[in-house]
């Protein structure tokens, strides 16, 4: 089985925290009604949906990929890079603890979620305002005896690591060359240089999940995968991307 962790918009996600993009309005319920079509995207996809506690206070506790690292024999609890963030980890961890042992990363070290690639047995890292060298550090040491490695990569001009690169098949990565260098040993698929920012996808089984607003990339990756379109015009306002929504676990 295949759960999906999410969690409903804020109320206040119109304050949400930006870093690379200038704040324009979010239509909110235009925003929960890409979040619900997202949702039932995933279920068609074979997860199970199941929501963390509500944090409305939390403008931009929808993106729960940041407060946790899931593997397959453990989650890491991350210690977001805004404080803003650090309050939605706590329903994050209760939400795992009936799945996997839990790890928990401590001040004065910082991690997001969105900053870890899981590939295979090695967790590519991105340093970022993020994630700091010391998160990268602990990350390393809570996964070392469960057989993964850690790569720390440096990259810029986005938010997180897997805005600028995420996997999309076995030894395969979509990227922005312009964000971030070529990873040895995977075959990398370069974004449309009119879509800067379509590095995003999330692969759930041999299929994708794709933002419906980069069209070119999406075509690109249509004459190789199955490719689902979902529409986060909103949320992309927030930085958002399609992995950011949700934490896969199975069980």
């Amino acid at each position: 089985m295949v759960i999906a962790l999410t969690r409903a918009l804020s109320p206040r996600i119109v304050e949400c925290e930006l870093t690379y993009l200038d704040r324009t309005p979010i239509d909110f319920a235009r925003a929960a009604e890409q979040h619900d079509a997202y949702e039932r995207l995933l279920e068609a996809h074979g997860c199970m949906i199941r929501r963390v506690d509500d944090a409305d206070d939390s403008p931009d506790g929808v993106f729960v990929e940041d407060a946790a690292v899931v593997l397959d024999g453990l989650a890491v609890i991350t210690r977001p890079g805004a404080t803003s963030r650090r309050g939605e980890t706590e329903s994050m961890a209760r939400a795992l603890a009936p799945h996997r042992p839990l790890q928990h990363i401590v001040a004065p070290a910082t991690l997001d979620g969105g900053d870890v690639l899981v590939a295979g047995d090695t967790l590519f890292v991105g340093r970022s305002r993020r994630t700091n060298d010391e998160g990268i550090v602990q990350l390393r040491d809570a996964v070392a005896a469960y057989g993964y490695k850690v790569v720390a990569v440096d990259f810029s001009g986005c938010l997180h690591l897997k805005s600028a690169v995420t996997r999309i098949g076995e030894g395969m990565l979509l990227f922005n060359p312009g964000y971030v260098e070529p990873f040895a040993g995977f075959e990398m698929v370069a974004v449309d240089p009119e879509e800067p920012d379509a590095a995003n996808a999330l692969l759930l089984g041999g299929a994708l999940i794709f933002p419906a607003e980069h069209p070119r990339t999406r075509e690109l990756l249509a004459h190789r995968f199955t490719v689902s379109a979902s529409e986060m015009s909103e949320l992309l306002k927030a930085e958002a991307g399609v992995t950011c929504c949700s934490v896969i676990v199975e069980v």
